[in-house]
């Protein structure tokens, strides 16, 4: 018989809160089992009552000195994210260009959601909802990760061969191959908006990996390799393996951008696109030889 699930938070109860890849000081209001699974309505402090939700334990933090540590720290590689992003797209000139959403959408609306400026409840309701949806061959590579790291207590080789940057380079200039010049346009178009999604990958990526895309089995080996390399980004270092996870969890991610319906259906085909190269390209990418045993002394350190 299963163990009776338990809650971590009580009423009234201070708490940290993830809303998209950042945490946020939050209050629950009401800690209850449901269907066999701890869940919390919580508050957002300074926001409107509208952004009140439902949460479970992966998205709930205790409000103590470690975790709000963690919170500056997702800030602070949120920023970081964002300035190497705006860096490497001047042109040279004291005008910048304007960072994107991940679909492109002006700077202005992803204001609009840091500032939580309220929506109506009719259209929160309608945007809670998102899914990505994986091809058949990236589910079973997933399952067979999670073997390797949690059962097998494997590693993946770090830095990767190919890395996430890579990869998102080598989809970007596929999106464009074999275009004639009569679809110039058309091919203009179509480099831009893939590179635009391109970018709102990896800058997802960056932030989202170090607290939500690691197993705990390999929280020492990512606290070496950021050490190690510290002039680069984690995109610089991880690869397929760790991209691949980021897609289960971009479903709830987005669901908190203000993106009405056909944006949001226009950012998913985009990623649907993604998904499918990635797929034809998993035998490539994704490799046993890419796992290896941990050494003991990992074993070690990984325990304490």
């Amino acid at each position: 018989m299963p163990p009776k699930a338990q809650l971590k938070f009580s009423d009234g109860e201070k708490i940290l809160c993830f809303h998209g890849p950042l945490l946020y000081e939050a209050k629950c209001l009401k800690a209850e089992v449901r269907d066999k699974v701890p869940k919390y309505f919580v508050h957002y402090n300074g926001w409107n009552k509208t952004w009140d939700e439902w949460v479970d334990d992966t998205r709930a933090l205790k409000y103590n000195e470690g975790n709000l540590l963690k919170k500056k720290e997702l800030e602070q590689q949120h920023a970081s994210s964002k300035r190497k992003r705006k860096g490497g797209e001047r042109s040279g000139t004291e005008k910048q260009d304007k960072p994107k959403e991940l679909t492109g959408e002006p700077a202005k609306k992803k204001r609009r959601l840091e500032q939580a400026q309220v929506e109506s409840t009719e259209t929160y309701a309608g945007r809670i909802e998102v899914k990505v949806t994986l091809p058949d061959v990236l589910k079973h590579c997933l399952v067979d990760d999670w073997d390797f790291i949690v059962r097998q207590k494997q590693l993946v080789e770090l830095p990767a061969k190919t890395t996430v940057e890579s990869i998102l380079k080598d989809y970007s200039q596929s999106r464009t191959r074999g275009s004639s010049a009569s679809a110039s346009v058309t091919s203009s178009v179509r480099e831009s908006a893939s590179s635009e999604v391109c970018d709102g990958i990896r800058e997802y990526f960056n932030v989202l990996l170090g607290t939500q895309l690691l197993y705990k089995f390999e929280r020492p080996q990512y606290a070496e390799i950021v050490q190690k390399h510290p002039d680069k980004t984690v995109s610089q270092l991880y690869g397929a393996e760790h991209l691949l996870r980021l897609f289960v969890r971009l479903g709830s991610v987005l669901a908190y951008t203000p993106l009405d319906a056909d944006s949001m259906s226009m950012l998913l085909g985009h990623i649907n696109n993604f998904l499918k190269y990635f797929a034809k390209q998993s035998s490539t990418l994704i490799s046993l030889r890419n796992y290896h045993p941990a050494p003991p002394e990992y074993h070690r350190r990984q325990a304490t």
